[in-house]
């Protein structure tokens, strides 16, 4: 199957954020067990903070924080932007 765009997004804002949002809905599979495939990137151009949200193989479901990573329980598209959203707001101060 090929990949299918179900959600994408790309933003600056104030000038100094780049936001990007990309989700891909993909062949289930063991790398993709939720049929899902994404990455949701905010970046602070001044200081080089960012906030990123992927999936990739092998490490599945995660966030990173600048240098912290983490797991993450995908849920839903929904609930992955606004997941995405609050991390933002608490890490950056940017309300998207």
């Amino acid at each position: 199957m090929k990949a299918t765009l179900r959600y994408f997004s790309k933003n600056r804002i104030q000038g100094r954020y780049v936001v990007e949002l990309s989700i891909h809905e993909v062949a289930e599979s063991r790398k993709y067990p939720d049929g899902i495939k994404y990455g949701l990137i905010c970046r602070d151009l001044g200081t080089g903070d960012y906030v990123l949200m992927d999936n990739h193989h092998p490490k599945g479901p995660h966030v990173h924080v600048n240098d912290t990573e983490f797991t993450y329980d995908y849920v839903s598209d929904d609930q992955l932007i606004e997941d995405f959203k609050m991390l933002v707001l608490k890490e950056l101060g940017l309300k998207l």
